[in-house]
């Protein structure tokens, strides 16, 4: 305790209050903690070894990103009128094309086209590391037979024609081609580790492969492993991010990490090829269809044309007449108008019943629904190609979603509405036209009678010239359609578009070089921190003089620090330590608050045994001592007596003896060794300690012994064991109840609290010995030229500059 006084005006000695209303010291708990500055340290500096090895061996993950274009496309010139009713939808739905890019089916082909099914590995630091492209040796697998796959193997090049073959890693599982889908665990290896010839399959039960030399270096290490499509296809869908650039936009940002950057672009890259390739097969399909349907009419037309043809020939060979009569020719051209309108009628009724039989036949089946073929009218034009789209957009849907999922039922339903309004039209226009294949034919028997009055070779060389001319004219309309459908199919291309390829960013994505240092720091300073934090939670004892304050009503006066030689009385024998300075402080404090300043009983007591109530009533009576005043240090501990050991005394005699008997307490008092300092210690413990102390005698001694000591130092037994302790207060001027850091408990301040409630303790105060010096806060500046530093141990950076 640094307390320092006036030689001219005595100044009262600072006493610690209890106050309850004291607010937060943040300076106290800083300490606090900065106490433990090596742990502390020592875990920061490990959380950044940690970080620190983590970024270095770390596998770098890559973040590889491109860019998609969705275009909004009607689907046909009457589409808008349907819009506002529901049955159609104009533009794509940018949802279903981020569930396209992510469906299993897109990223399966793209697997399969890439061969990403074999994984070559080169010999690292920490192990194989993930390499793509650049292998030095050449897998084929032979995926109908079953594969394990999941582990890995290792390839040694022994000879320019043969290699060893290794395991380097079992955890296989067994893929078959005939369930794709499931794969089993290998309970047991059938493979067996030996030397294989380059190109020669490596076959088993379980297996069949070959490896192929692409190095000419021996003892060149090759590691593979063997993916099945399904798992690495599951494995990049569900790696792959896709997402809007922002809620406005119609661009798509796909996003894969990976640990190689080049396989992660050329995944990219070949996925966004096989989807717009997906998308333009779709739009095919509408004109391959339509040339399917023109071939099939072709079909029957050739033939039929070919046999008019040799007919017209022959006839006009065996008749010798090759041309018509001006009458005849008049009557055959109009003939044969009719005869091409009729035809072309009735290949438009054809198409219609076709389409017809398709919605009546396949209403509930995902079929692409034929192309127009010469149908003039707008509105059925838009029903058609608008359910080829709907037809199209539910089978790429289903890639990814069920059936019942309210996407592909909201798909369904307007491919429902639309084939009946499809439906109803087509209907329509099959009435339509067999009326105007009626008024055609009705057209063509009035010309038909007009032939009949012609002469009968010219009559038959008529009829078979209009065969063969109406044979000819649906074959070139037919051929002229084929070739519109052609034009039409190259003509098509992707509606979306590619704005930016596959591109890895400049640096990793992982690991996070700043935030696993932010996350080593913290870890180190969280770990240590937090153990203190705990470790004090659950802590029972008091800590320092604060929490001693906060806890109790009485004034704490003194702070005795840690002696650290190993011995009880350093003020007799390390008079420069700081020890000896708090107790000449203590020794300061007592000659104010006594009431009569030259004489003085003081009580020394505690809560339980080993708080150092003995180790301060011996030190306090030898500051007094060399002071010069005339000291006695009683020992009234009668159960468990330790002041003899201090001195060096025999406990053969004292306060027992004289109480138990005639003898005078002048006889049991012994020299202590040192000048001004007797002791009287407890003698011989008694069978009933507790009243030997209550007798009228003892009563006596004590007035005999205030009227022949200065001071009077009473070392009782602890306040918390035993009774008589209570008996003793009223003999002391000054009680000091002893608690010790970090062995006392917080409740035992309780007792203190108690004895100053109920009254009849004179000047009581409380006590905390052994502090740490320089923990806590606590530091009695010692070593600024007073020469009290013999016993401060010097910090060990110091110590270390000392000695340079």
């Amino acid at each position: 305790m640094n307390t320092q006084h006036s030689n001219n005006q005595p100044a009262p000695p600072p006493v610690f209050q209890f106050n309850q209303d004291a607010s937060f010291d943040f300076r106290s708990v800083l300490v606090k903690y900065l106490r433990h500055w090596p742990w502390i340290l020592a875990f920061t500096a490990l959380g950044l070894i940690i970080a620190f090895l983590v970024n270095r061996y770390s596998t770098p993950v890559w973040s590889v990103e491109s860019t998609v274009l969705v275009k909004d496309e009607s689907a046909g010139p009457g589409l808008d009128l349907f819009e506002n009713t529901g049955l159609v939808k104009a533009n794509n739905n940018i949802e279903n094309e981020i569930g396209i890019l992510k469906s299993y089916s897109l990223a399966e082909e793209a697997v399969s086209q890439l061969n990403l099914n074999v994984q070559a590995y080169s010999e690292g630091l920490l192990g194989p590391l993930r390499t793509y492209g650049g292998q030095t040796m050449l897998v084929e697998v032979d995926w109908k037979h079953p594969q394990m796959v999941g582990g890995m193997f290792k390839a040694i090049k022994t000879s320019a024609n043969t290699f060893m073959l290794e395991i380097e890693n079992d955890r296989f599982q067994v893929f078959n081609p005939a369930d794709a889908f499931y794969k089993t665990l290998v309970q047991t290896l059938d493979f067996e580790e030996k030397e294989f010839k380059f190109g020669q399959w490596v076959e088993g039960n379980n297996y069949k492969f070959k490896v192929n030399d692409l190095s000419s270096e021996e003892k060149e290490k090759f590691y593979f492993q063997l993916q099945d499509t399904p798992s690495l296809a599951k494995r990049y869908k569900e790696d792959l991010s896709v997402s809007p650039i922002n809620k406005e936009a119609s661009i798509l940002s796909l996003k894969l990490e990976t640990p190689v950057r080049r396989l992660g672009e050329d995944y990219l890259n070949k996925l966004m090829e096989v989807y717009l390739q997906r998308e333009l097969n779709e739009k095919n399909r509408t004109s391959d269809n339509t040339v399917n349907f023109i071939e099939n009419q072709l079909s029957g037309i050739t033939d039929s044309l070919t046999f008019f043809e040799d007919r017209l020939e022959q006839y006009r060979t065996q008749n010798k007449v090759f041309n018509l009569s001006e009458e005849g020719t008049q009557i055959f051209q109009r003939m044969q108008e009719l005869e091409t309108e009729k035809s072309q009628t009735e290949i438009n009724l054809n198409y219609y019943q076709t389409l017809l039989n398709y919605l009546d036949n396949n209403a509930n089946q995902d079929l692409v629904v034929p192309s127009v073929v010469g149908i003039s009218d707008p509105m059925l034009n838009s029903l058609v190609l608008n359910l080829g789209e709907l037809q199209a957009e539910k089978v790429r849907l289903a890639a990814n979603y069920s059936d019942q999922t309210p996407i592909i039922r909201e798909v369904t339903n307007k491919i429902t509405n639309t084939k009946s309004a499809l439906r109803e039209n087509v209907s329509s226009a099959i009435r339509n036209t067999q009326s105007l294949v009626g008024e055609i034919k009705g057209n063509i028997y009035q010309i038909e009678k007009q032939i009949n009055t012609l002469p009968e070779t010219e009559r038959r060389l008529l009829g078979i010239q209009r065969k063969f001319n109406i044979n000819e004219n649906i074959y070139v309309y037919l051929l002229q359609k084929r070739a519109e459908a052609e034009i039409t199919r190259a003509s098509n291309a992707p509606k979306n578009t590619v704005l930016d390829m596959a591109k890895a960013g400049s640096l990793p994505v992982a690991p996070k070089s700043k935030v696993n240092y932010l996350l080593g720091l913290l870890l180190g300073l969280f770990i240590p921190v937090g153990f203190i934090y705990i470790r004090d939670f659950f802590n029972v004892n008091i800590e320092d003089v604060k929490e001693l304050e906060k806890l109790s009503k009485v004034p704490v006066v003194a702070k005795v620090g840690r002696a650290k030689y190993g011995e009880n009385t350093p003020v007799l024998n390390k008079p420069k330590s700081p020890v000896t300075e708090s107790f000449r402080s203590l020794r300061a404090d007592m000659t104010y608050l006594s009431p009569n300043k030259s004489k003085m009983v003081i009580l020394f007591t505690s809560t339980i045994s080993g708080e150092g109530k003995t180790f301060c009533s011996v030190n306090t009576a030898s500051a007094f001592a060399l002071t010069g005043k005339k000291t006695l240090l009683m020992g009234l501990d009668l159960r468990k007596p330790k002041i003899s050991e201090d001195f060096g005394l025999s406990n053969d005699k004292g306060v027992s003896t004289c109480l138990s008997s005639d003898r005078s307490w002048r006889e049991m008092v012994k020299n202590s060794g040192s000048e001004n300092l007797d002791v009287l210690l407890s003698g011989p413990i008694p069978p009933n300690p507790a009243e030997i102390l209550l007798q009228d005698k003892f009563q006596e001694i004590m007035a005999e012994i205030k009227e022949e000591y200065d001071v009077v130092v009473l070392d009782c037994p602890p306040v918390g064991l035993v009774s008589e302790t209570k008996e003793l207060f009223r003999f002391a001027d000054i009680s000091m109840f002893v608690f010790r850091q970090q062995f006392s408990r917080r409740d035992s301040v309780e007792l203190l609290n108690e004895l100053s409630e109920k009254g009849g303790v004179k000047k009581l105060y409380g006590l905390l010995n052994d502090i740490h010096i320089n923990h806590h806060g606590y530091n009695y500046g010692y070593g600024y030229g007073y020469g009290y530093h013999d016993d401060v141990e010097q910090p060990w950076w110091k110590r270390i500059f000392q000695r340079s």
